[in-house]
């Protein structure tokens, strides 16, 4: 028989050890409880990405935006979003005569600005200069670069807020679907071509391809 005293001992040397065993118990009840809460976060994220998407409408997405590709990837939309600081010019597109190049804003720099040649309207003749009372490029701090890109590079690009100007999706479809100088590349200079699309197709092709999952094209394989 365990005495008073010994019994007391005997109790008193467990106490750390059931301590430590609370200890353990609370932090594997926290730990599944984040693990439960993580779970259910990405339960909850996976039901919100594209939720009435099906496989069928990403093939439909993607295919429209080759559609968009087309037209984007024309010398009369990538000649003003070039790799670099200096515009395209002609269904060539060559590097812009003169000497002029992007600036700060993308009106031009220094006393080469667009507004010198790109006149508020299209100037009559054969190869003249293009206008419209907004002709600039993209500014400095904003690209928004089509040349060289890949049709997924580029449909990331698009939706993404800090490549694309500042906008969302609708505000894309309002600049595509408004926005004279995009309008005035289907009334380009003479003897220049207009973008394989017309821009109604052009239009009904983005809005397909947003409808249907807003889905970049399959990278290219190397």
């Amino acid at each position: 028989m365990i005495s008073r005293n010994n019994k007391e001992k005997l109790i008193g040397s467990t106490r750390p050890y059931k301590r430590y065993c609370y200890v353990i118990a609370s932090i594997i009840a926290l730990l599944t409880l984040v693990n439960m809460s993580a779970f259910k976060s990405e339960s909850r994220l996976a039901k919100f990405v594209n939720p009435r998407f099906s496989k069928q409408d990403s093939t439909i997405s993607k295919k429209a935006f080759l559609q968009v590709y087309r037209v984007l990837m024309s010398p009369r939309c990538m000649n003003c979003h070039p790799s670099g600081d200096i515009p395209l010019q002609g269904d060539d597109s060559h590097l812009h005569f003169q000497g002029v190049k992007r600036g700060p804003d993308g009106t031009g720099l220094y006393a080469l600005k667009c507004s010198n040649c790109h006149q508020s309207h299209n100037l009559p003749g054969l190869h003249m200069p293009p206008g419209n009372p907004k002709w600039h490029l993209p500014p400095a701090n904003m690209k928004m670069v089509f040349q060289g890109r890949t049709p997924h590079q580029l449909a990331l690009q698009l939706l993404d807020k800090k490549r694309n100007g500042g906008r969302s999706v609708k505000a894309l479809i309002d600049h595509i679907t408004s926005d004279t100088l995009v309008l005035s590349g289907w009334t380009p200079a003479e003897g220049v071509s207009k973008p394989p699309l017309t821009h109604k197709a052009f239009v009904n092709a983005f809005n397909e391809w947003i409808n249907h999952g807003a889905v970049s094209p399959d990278p290219e394989k190397k």
